[in-house]
């Protein structure tokens, strides 16, 4: 009497084992699609290096926005995934010559830009890639607030 190796395994292993499968197929696949995103990415990041130019900016206002929101131009809204129309944007306001333009910008560069000040940039488009200070004093990224520390400040400005 000869019983086949896999039926002599209880169900519950063969699931588990089904599932286990599953998941390293799953793990391959999301693997590579991810690795094409980063190339994906990093073309797209130089050919906006590639592009960008320097700029004099006078800061007017800076702001999170959506992207519906944000008075950018049609072209760039529909080229924007619609998942991704719904959530926030660094955006800023400025002007450049006798223009008021809006540009989107790096998170890392949004922290360091000043309002109301001029400063000078390196831009790709609408896209602000790097900034430098023109006047005033040097430009430096603020330190992260723990989540205590956002919740102690809250508190202390109500009283």
């Amino acid at each position: 009497m000869t019983i086949a190796p896999i039926a002599a395994l209880g169900t519950a292993w063969i699931v588990t084992l089904v599932i286990l499968a599953i998941l390293i197929i799953a793990l391959v696949i999301v693997g590579v699609w991810g690795n094409k995103q980063q190339k994906k990415s990093a073309d797209a990041q130089q050919q906006l290096q590639d592009a960008a130019q320097p700029m004099t900016l006078l800061v007017i206002d800076k702001k999170r926005m959506k992207i519906s929101e944000a008075n950018l131009p049609k072209v760039v809204i529909d080229n924007v995934p619609k998942m991704m129309r719904r959530s926030k944007v660094p955006i800023v306001k400025a002007k450049v010559g006798p223009r008021i333009m809006t540009f989107m910008c790096d998170e890392k560069v949004f922290d360091m830009i000043p309002v109301k000040q001029e400063i000078r940039a390196m831009v790709g488009g609408i896209y602000i890639l790097s900034v430098k200070s023109l006047r005033g004093p040097a430009l430096v990224t603020p330190p992260k607030k723990t989540f205590w520390q956002k919740v102690k400040g809250k508190f202390s400005k109500a009283e």
